[in-house]
């Protein structure tokens, strides 16, 4: 009975470790994405994947046929959005980072919906559950985050700042 628990260990931790190999890049940028962090400078984002990939490693003997990147990538969001929600959203005054990355313009919610629909291409309803937001939530958020990328606020100068003094 103890080697048969152990083979069965063991080859769960092979199959992990093969998972991990094959998607804990993509995984990574995913997290560097939603954290808005430079890629060579990631602390946040690595400290969400490590927290994605030990849920998922938790997990394992239960997924019976899932996709465990699926379920490392919903615990990833799911966990960002906690992490956002108390650090952004609950208004309490805290510093916050300051984030570097080209997503670094939108809000966490802005970065976590365009990551989960342009870079992980999840379906606008799977998006819309995960988040418990209605689709048309997920679908303007998107579109305004896209339109932030796309068109950036374009530096005032100083001709500009003048005139407007002047007309004050």
């Amino acid at each position: 009975m103890r080697a048969r628990h152990a083979a069965q260990g063991a080859r769960r931790d092979r199959e992990f470790e093969a998972f991990v190999a094959g998607a804990g890049g993509r995984l990574l940028h995913a997290a560097t994405l939603l954290t808005a962090e430079a890629p060579d400078d990631n602390p946040r984002a690595r400290r969400l994947l490590t927290q994605a990939l030990a849920h998922t490693y938790a997990c394992w003997d239960r997924l019976r046929g899932d996709d465990p990147y699926d379920l490392a990538r919903q615990y990833l969001a799911t966990r960002f959005a906690h992490t956002a929600w108390h650090r952004y959203g609950a208004g309490l005054g805290r510093a916050r980072p300051h984030p570097t990355g080209a997503l670094a313009r939108l809000t966490p919610q802005e970065r976590l919906i365009l990551v989960l629909r342009l870079y992980e291409g999840v379906a606008e309803e799977q998006v819309a559950a995960l988040l418990g937001l209605p689709a048309e939530r997920v679908r303007t958020v998107c579109d305004r985050a896209t339109a932030t990328l796309l068109h950036p606020p374009r530096a005032r100068t100083a001709a500009v700042v003048g005139a407007e003094a002047a007309a004050s």
